[in-house]
């Protein structure tokens, strides 16, 4: 069985309670987008975000890899 730790944009953001596992499991990643949202507009923000989780999507099949295979051509 594989145990994998839910990422920082993993979380459901709309409620209190995901909120507040992601703010425990993550605080400095967490202080550091409160501060975001106060410099950046609510857009700008949200367009952020949105290509921070995506980068993560992209970059998560090598995140989770557990055994290490050789590619033959």
């Amino acid at each position: 069985m594989k145990l994998i730790m839910k990422s920082f944009f993993d979380f459901n953001r709309n409620s209190p309670e995901e909120r507040r596992e992601r703010n425990q499991l993550y605080p400095e990643l967490a202080r550091f987008h409160i501060a975001l949202r106060e410099e950046m507009s609510e857009e700008e923000y949200q367009a952020f975000y949105a290509s921070e989780q995506e980068a993560l999507k992209r970059a998560r099949p090598m995140l989770y890899q557990t055994s290490s295979r050789w590619i033959s051509v």
